[in-house]
């Protein structure tokens, strides 16, 4: 993990670069909000690939972020199962979850 400041730049950096593209493409902007956020997690100490050890993490934030990833993946695999309302639902867990983390780096 780097200094905070500098995750914290980072972040907002490239928070600040996928509003344009969440507004014009939510659908397309799902994979990137998703290595965003799962990047955040992990430096956060959440171990969200490792189901064993994440059973010990905050179970609202892991599963808000595992919602948001199947709707990614489903977007990725079968984008016409896919409903507009789902991928609001997912590009506002991203974007409650990355509010969260950067609350909890500040606190840090």
């Amino acid at each position: 993990m780097l200094e905070p400041g500098l995750d914290r730049h980072e972040w907002e950096s490239e928070w600040a670069s996928l509003e344009e593209q969440i507004a014009d493409d939510p659908a397309g902007s799902l994979s990137d909000l998703d290595d965003l956020v799962y990047r955040m997690l992990e430096d956060h100490g959440y171990a969200i690939s490792d189901p064993v050890v994440r059973e010990g993490d905050d179970r609202d934030i892991v599963a808000e972020f595992l919602a948001a990833h199947e709707i990614r993946q489903l977007v990725d695999e079968r984008p016409d199962d896919v409903s507009p309302g789902d991928v609001a639902a997912a590009v506002n867990a991203y974007r409650s979850l990355y509010e969260f983390l950067l609350t909890e780096l500040r606190m840090s």
